[in-house]
């Protein structure tokens, strides 16, 4: 009698257990019914947008016009979008809102959304922005699990390496602002970068050592504590550089009074291109495609 009421208190309470179990362990609460397939972050550049900006400003527009649709949904983030002390705010902590602002912005879908896909874009300052927001995902220290970022697209990116994934023809050199040390890492395979034949912000010889010093102090000019070590990092390779170049001689003879003309020349002859605004048009293969259409249709492709 006994081992009939402990086998009946057994069976009740694994009764209890296995329907406890049914509400902890059942299927996942399902998404908010307009969450997108893909959410796509993006960073306008330096002067196309502010902290009250349009919400469709500036080069990225002709690419998010061409991914509009019911299963991605676009974002664009504001921010100073700065780039000298007499603006207000110097380019490095302008650049450093932009990440944070984006890095938030990914987060609060991926939090949301738990089956929507991830990506990030952006054109100048904008694509430094997002390309140290993707190499902190990449490397385990960013906002969102790295699977969860599908693409990843950099116009003119002033931390351009020369192992990055470039779309269109090659070019000289690295990002006026030198390479982000450590790259992408997991995230490396989603990275697209755009660099139009001479553009200086993304293609800077590297053999231009002034250039390339001036393009370190301006990206590195977030006083921000907590970018210390990797601006540590950055100089220290740019000073290896100078070093086995020669050192401080080399230096010198850049600074020369017709080494500079020489430089001026050729910065009046780049802005005087325009190529820098001309994305929308520069072809990246053999079709003709343009830089803005293919990075559209490379997002379109994760869906």
């Amino acid at each position: 009698m006994r081992v009939k009421k402990l086998v009946a208190t057994v069976g009740a309470v694994a009764a209890v257990v296995a329907g406890m179990s049914g509400l902890s362990t059942g299927a996942a609460a399902a998404d908010p019914a307009d969450c997108p397939a893909l959410y796509v972050a993006a960073i306008p550049g330096t002067w196309e947008t502010s902290s009250g900006a349009a919400p469709k400003p500036g080069m990225l527009t002709a690419v998010t016009d061409r991914i509009a649709s019911s299963d991605i949904r676009t974002d664009y983030v504001s921010y100073p979008a700065t780039a000298f002390p007499w603006e207000g705010g110097v380019y490095g902590e302008s650049r450093a809102v932009a990440t944070a602002n984006a890095g938030g912005m990914l987060e609060a879908m991926a939090d949301r959304c738990g089956a929507t896909k991830l990506a990030v874009i952006g054109y100048s300052q904008g694509a430094d922005a997002a390309g140290d927001l993707a190499a902190s995902i990449g490397t385990g220290l960013g906002v969102v699990p790295a699977d969860r970022l599908v693409a990843v697209g950099l116009i003119s990116d002033p931390k351009r390496s020369d192992v990055d994934a470039l779309i269109g023809p090659d070019v000289v050199g690295t990002g006026v602002g030198g390479p982000r040390i450590g790259g992408f890492g997991y995230v490396s395979p989603v990275v697209r970068t755009f660099c139009a034949v001479g553009d200086l912000y993304c293609s800077t010889p590297k053999d231009d050592y002034v250039a390339r010093l001036a393009g370190f102090l301006a990206v590195s000019s977030d006083p921000n504590p907590d970018v210390v070590a990797q601006a540590q990092q950055d100089a220290q390779g740019l000073l290896g550089d100078i070093a086995s170049a020669g050192g401080l001689p080399v230096l010198q003879g850049q600074l020369t009074d017709q080494a500079n003309e020489q430089r001026r020349r050729e910065i009046e002859a780049f802005y005087r291109s325009g190529i820098h605004q001309e994305y929308g048009s520069y072809a990246v293969d053999s079709n003709g495609t343009s830089a803005t259409s293919w990075l559209a249709n490379y997002l379109v492709s994760t869906v």
